[in-house]
């Protein structure tokens, strides 16, 4: 049975190695364990008995703009439902919390308009979004996700 909880620093082992191919094919950004650290309690993991089988992470960027981001749901795990679930709990947490707007950018737009996530310029995200994560991604400055955006 498939458990949801926030995590804890305990879990930050388990999931780094569940997104470790992810970041090898430049799909999702690394973080390093400090990074997670810093920010455990924006993450909400999907959990097979004590065994991490996804995540994802809330990050707010502003008092209304927040983003759906490192969603990753272990292979074995995928079509069940697990990350339609994982971003509904994020799309609740950032309604609770007043968030207005929240995007993601992705590989995976028919996922995310599958949730109610609908497809934006990226231009239209704030700069501050583009210069403190893209320019660490290996595929910088030549971006192919695309950016999609709910109204809460």
């Amino acid at each position: 049975m498939i458990t949801y909880t926030k995590a804890t620093l305990n879990d930050i082992k388990d999931m780094q190695s569940l997104v470790l191919d992810e970041v090898k094919k430049g799909v999702i950004l690394f973080r390093s364990d400090d990074e997670v650290a810093t920010n455990i309690r924006s993450y909400t993991l999907a959990k097979d008995n004590e065994k991490v089988v996804g995540y994802v992470a809330l990050h707010i960027h502003s008092p209304k703009l927040a983003e759906v981001r490192s969603l990753i749901v272990d292979e074995n795990y995928q079509g069940k439902g697990i990350g339609k679930e994982l971003v509904k709990r994020c799309i609740k947490e950032a309604k609770d919390i007043g968030i207005k707007e929240l995007f993601t950018l992705t590989y995976k737009k028919e996922f995310f308009e599958k949730v109610g996530f609908e497809e934006i310029a990226k231009e239209k995200l704030p700069e501050h979004k583009i210069w403190a994560d893209c320019v660490k991604c290996k595929h910088f400055p030549i971006c192919d996700e695309i950016a999609l955006i709910i109204y809460l």
